[in-house]
């Protein structure tokens, strides 16, 4: 009897926590994003490995730009502050503005550019794991040129 007690004592206090996410009169919930796919249609998969979150806020300068890169883990990110515009290698592009989240690509190339004056204010969500680095470089890549 005293088992259980204590296991329905254990689900009850468990599950208290998700009961904080639901909308209430103090709690206010809005969704920003819930997908499967990265913004370019790339089917989410998460890293084998012992798990690594990481969270960053990038900051770009008015006029600059991220550099061609790629991520090696599916990353998630809202943007605080300016316009960004992301260009694939293939040229496809995904323009954001403040208050716009994104389900980054993973794998592919692509660069970031700053529109217009004010700084772009990036908070970034990486689900990682050890030893797999979050984004490389790729200084060497050139783009096509737009026809």
């Amino acid at each position: 009897m005293m088992k259980k007690l204590l296991c329905l004592l254990m689900a009850t206090a468990l599950a208290l926590p998700a009961l904080a996410l639901d909308a209430s009169s103090t709690v206010k919930v809005t969704p920003l994003l819930r997908t499967s796919s990265s913004w370019d249609g790339k089917a989410l998969v998460y890293p084998a490995g012992q798990a690594v979150a990481t969270m960053l806020i990038v900051e770009i300068a008015p006029g600059g730009e991220t550099g061609w890169h790629e991520h090696g883990v599916p990353s998630f990110a809202y943007l605080l502050q300016g316009e960004l515009e992301v260009r694939l290698a293939d040229g496809r592009t995904n323009r954001l503005k403040a208050g716009d989240p994104l389900a980054e690509v993973f794998g592919v190339l692509h660069n970031g550019r700053v529109i217009g004056d004010l700084p772009v204010r990036i908070l970034v969500f990486y689900t990682g794991a050890e030893g797999i680095a979050l984004t490389t470089a790729h200084p060497e890549f050139t783009p096509p040129a737009k026809p």
